[in-house]
């Protein structure tokens, strides 16, 4: 399965706790102002991925404990993403931890084609639009004070939004 993508880091330290493998999807409707990454917005953008291409960028690296999808907005590519994710839970086993970044929050993704098969294989979301006038470099791993770090299987199980509280991502 093929994915438009606009780039990787194979060693980021910045996407989440420990050594991930960051996929940075092509494409994004919210174009928040100030946002890190508006050469990702355009939809016909970036280039095609296979899957086989990013699983073999994640074994590469013996360092990894994790995978992190960031944007653009992952959302848009949804259930490709969902499948790749469950290629990589199957066929890269140092991955422990797989987080998505979404500029939509949690309650709106009810609303996303693809959005519930993509939750099914997280164990973290950030949610929520960047909010320059919310910005704090005091923040681990988000951008605005607004986004919130999401336990995803435990809001899945009690249908309400549960927080992270890790001190991992807090």
């Amino acid at each position: 399965m093929s994915l438009r993508i606009a780039g990787v880091v194979s060693d980021s330290i910045t996407d989440g706790p420990g050594i991930r493998y960051t996929l940075f999807v092509q494409g994004c409707p919210h174009h928040c102002p100030g946002c890190h990454n508006p050469q990702t917005h355009d939809f016909n953008g970036g280039r095609d991925a296979e899957e086989d291409e990013i699983i073999q960028g994640i074994n590469k690296n013996p360092l990894l404990s994790g995978l992190t999808l960031s944007g653009g907005e992952p959302m848009c590519q949804a259930r490709a993403l969902a499948h790749l994710v469950q290629r990589v839970r199957k066929e890269c086993p140092r991955i422990k931890e797989v987080a998505c970044y979404t500029g939509y929050t949690f309650e709106e993704l009810g609303g996303v084609d693809g959005a519930n098969e993509l939750l099914g294989q997280l164990d973290t979301l950030v949610d929520g639009r960047f909010i320059q006038a919310e910005r704090s470099w005091e923040l681990k791993f988000k951008g605005s004070k607004n986004q919130r770090v999401i336990d995803v299987p435990k809001s899945l199980a009690e249908g309400r939004v549960v927080l992270n509280t890790s001190s991992r991502w807090n």
